[in-house]
């Protein structure tokens, strides 16, 4: 039971540790499109490079937790 409620705790960081950085990132592309608008093709490209990495690391961490589940 205890590894169960482990697991859960990790899959919960696992979901909420890439919501975080989305968040950051959408903040930190507003501020600077508000600040420097014409830098937008650069500030999008990066956006999106980060955005993605995120997901990919969320989706791995996803799939690890529920290879443990199976095991257990």
């Amino acid at each position: 039971m205890a590894n169960y409620i482990v697991l859960l705790l990790i899959l919960f960081l696992c979901i909420v540790g890439p919501c975080g950085v989305m968040a950051a990132s959408a903040y930190a592309s507003i501020t600077a499109l508000g600040r420097n608008p014409s830098a937008a093709p650069k500030i999008f490209l990066a956006m999106t490079i980060t955005l993605a990495c995120a997901v990919g690391l969320s989706i791995v961490a996803m799939l690890i937790v529920y290879q443990l589940f199976s095991v257990n």
